[in-house]
């Protein structure tokens, strides 16, 4: 096979028409988070990882809500999480000491999201963590991270604890903290979130009501993970298309409701 390789201009021009596809999707992942009010004012953050050896990321601009976020007015930063052009906006560097270390461990998660939802951060409190109580929590059966809490994510000794913690997991539920899901695409870590958030919710109104929960057996819980992960070859019927379908509307309402997401 015949090796192809770009013009030094051609290459740049891809490498922007990249960029810029990922700030336009990221900005719309900003405006969904705002939408379903998974947000906590201008504190949490989404990162995206860009294509390219330079390690450089694109990251909400300190001090902006979620629903002012715009593809242009997104960061780029590097590892360290220092701005590498010019900007008006400020970062907070502290803010991207989780997201840096999933980067740098994770070659898959080139997103990373990360909320305070009351939901999330009430499940995060419970001891037992998230129960498989519901379809939507079965998700992450066996798929989900935990991590201790060591304080405000300052200190860059945490970063490997954390790591490890979340391992090859999807998701984490960072206790006494938040949540915390990855994915190959901003829209993949924005599903994952939103479900995870739904389940954390599922579980707070169940045990709320004081009622004795039924909990599934193990084996179904492990089936229902891997259906929805799509990683059950036993089922009769498959669905392929249920969340690249779910993005694309998702996509329709941002249009809809944040027309200038896209500036």
């Amino acid at each position: 096979m015949t090796e192809v390789t770009l013009r030094p201009d051609r290459a740049a021009q891809v490498a922007s028409a990249e960029e810029h596809r990922l700030r336009c999707e990221l900005a719309a992942v900003y405006r969904l988070v705002a939408h379903f009010r998974m947000t906590d004012l201008i504190f949490t953050h989404i990162s995206v990882r860009l294509p390219g050896p330079e390690h450089h990321f694109l990251i909400n601009p300190y001090g902006l809500l979620f629903e002012e976020i715009t593809a242009s007015n997104l960061v780029k930063i590097d590892l360290a999480g220092h701005p590498v052009e010019d900007t008006p906006h400020p970062v907070n560097p502290a803010g991207f000491v989780i997201h840096s270390a999933v980067h740098a461990a994770r070659p898959d998660a080139h997103c990373v999201l990360h909320t305070h939802t009351r939901a999330g951060c009430a499940v995060a409190a419970q001891r037992d963590g998230l129960l498989p109580l519901n379809q939507i929590s079965m998700e992450f059966y066996g798929r989900l991270g935990y991590h201790d809490y060591e304080g405000v994510a300052l200190n860059l000794a945490e970063q490997q604890r954390l790591v490890t913690d979340l391992g090859d997991h999807p998701a984490m539920i960072l206790r006494n903290h938040g949540l915390l899901t990855v994915g190959e695409t901003p829209a993949q870590a924005f599903l994952r979130m939103y479900y995870l958030n739904q389940a954390c919710e599922i579980q707070t109104a169940a045990t709320a009501a004081g009622a004795r929960l039924v909990v599934p057996h193990p084996d179904i819980c492990e089936l229902t993970a891997r259906q929805l992960a799509g990683e059950d070859g036993s089922s009769d019927l498959q669905d392929d298309r249920a969340y690249d379908l779910a993005w694309a509307a998702l996509l329709r309402l941002v249009e809809r409701i944040a027309p200038d997401h896209k500036d």
